[in-house]
């Protein structure tokens, strides 16, 4: 294997670690190394011995289709698969739906934040958990059901209003992450008519999703509109919680600020209300 093949090399160490496959009902023949052997890999993957044999000399990359193949015939788990994805340079395909988990890790995150406006959504953007904190601050998104407990879509679809170049950055990072979600995601229905009824009804979005801007989440803000103390403009951060593919969105305030003020009224009032 030449220098600098990491694919052949990685395919090699899946290969020799592999189960072989197995004669009949009876216990595996012995061999004189662990692992399939070329013909085998070959065989379950539908290609030849000999193309096996290229990829880990260094010669060649493989198709998305054959790649998925191997992935399969050697049973690799799916960290390892993206890895041999990146590779081979192919995006991971996915069939499934978007996860909708909260492991206990994340629950426990939100009751530890409790003074602080928390929640977590799927990497479609939809709501799935929050403190107590975030619920004062947000209880209309708590009581919505659909599309009203999907931030992209009560983003793009709500009042519009002029927008400060933060907020504007806000709604660009979320049209980034989605994008980058259909891909990992092309199964999903739910995403799939998400994305086509918000380029249908918000032009900004449109827009937007036409033009493959990378968006970190970095320095945005929000404006919630409370019931009692009206707009409440925040600085949120999003934080991207890889096992289970979720996103955890916080709200701050500038102490001391108009804003901050706000924001301290709705958590007090809504204590007081508990007390009564």
């Amino acid at each position: 294997m030449s220098a600098g093949n990491d694919l052949g090399v990685a395919l090699r160490r899946w290969r020799d670690r592999a189960a072989p496959p197995r004669d009949g009902f009876g216990p595996p023949t012995r061999r004189r190394a662990p692992g399939m052997r070329r013909d085998e890999l070959a065989a379950a993957a539908g290609v030849s011995a000999e193309y096996i044999k290229r990829l880990e000399q260094g010669h060649g990359r493989p198709s998305a289709a054959v790649l998925h193949a191997l992935a399969r015939a050697l049973r690799l788990s799916r960290p390892e698969y993206e890895y041999f994805c990146a590779l081979a340079g192919h995006v991971p395909s996915l069939t499934g739906r978007v996860p909708a988990e909260v492991g206990p890790g994340t629950r426990r995150l939100l009751e530890r934040l409790g003074d602080v406006p928390i929640c977590v959504l799927d990497a479609a953007w939809t709501l799935l958990a929050w403190n107590t904190a975030w619920e004062r601050l947000c209880s209309t998104s708590v009581l919505a059901d659909g599309r009203g407990r999907n931030m992209a879509w009560r983003a793009f679809t709500g009042d519009e209003h002029p927008l400060t170049e933060r907020q504007i950055r806000f709604r660009s990072s979320i049209v980034t992450d989605l994008r980058a979600t259909a891909v990992r995601y092309p199964g999903d229905d739910w995403l799939t008519d998400l994305v086509t009824d918000l380029r249908a009804a918000s032009a900004t979005f449109a827009a937007l999703w036409r033009t493959p801007v990378d968006t970190r989440h970095r320095d945005c803000q929000v404006t919630v509109r409370h019931p009692d103390a009206g707009d409440v403009t925040l600085d949120c951060d999003i934080m991207t919680i890889h096992e289970g593919d979720l996103r955890a969105v916080v709200y701050t305030a500038e102490p001391g600020s108009a804003d901050g003020a706000r924001l301290a009224f709705i958590q007090a009032c809504a204590k007081d209300d508990q007390l009564l």
